[in-house]
């Protein structure tokens, strides 16, 4: 699939990337819960929070949205698990259905409604996430 940048993103990166020095590869504009979700290079999401959360703050002021971020893995296995961050993930299964691949989730049972999120929007987060990076079609909580 591959993900696409436009001018728009990129101009979202550089200034991501100039107020927290996190490298980015991708930003989402979700604009139905009015936030921006970062895809941070591996290892840079020190530098994305920032001491007590200041960078994520900053940019969050900046950009006049709530800012939220995922560091990225070439592992989609390893992806999903950042993407459920700070909910425990158990394990991690992949199946193929008709073509489209699918991602089996086990959250330790105290975490569930954290993963989740409120009406949902934690699983929709990592499911869009999951599928522009990784293209997995949809993910399962069991």
């Amino acid at each position: 699939m591959g993900v696409v940048l436009n001018e728009e993103t990129i101009a979202l990166i550089a200034q991501f990337e100039k107020i927290t020095g996190a490298g980015s590869r991708d930003v989402i504009d979700d604009g139905e819960d009015d936030r921006l979700i970062f895809i941070v290079n591996p290892g840079d999401m020190g530098y994305a929070i920032g001491k007590k959360g200041v960078n994520i703050k900053k940019a969050s002021e900046s950009f006049g949205k709530r800012i939220e971020a995922v560091e990225y893995s070439d592992d989609p296995a390893q992806f999903i698990r950042n993407c459920f961050h700070p909910a425990q993930v158990k394990e991690v299964q992949f199946s193929d259905y008709h073509g489209d691949q699918i991602a089996h989730v086990v959250i330790r049972d105290e975490d569930r409604g954290r993963a989740i999120g409120k009406s949902g929007k934690n699983l929709v987060r990592t499911k869009m996430l999951a599928l522009r990076e990784h293209d997995i079609q949809n993910i399962i909580i069991e």
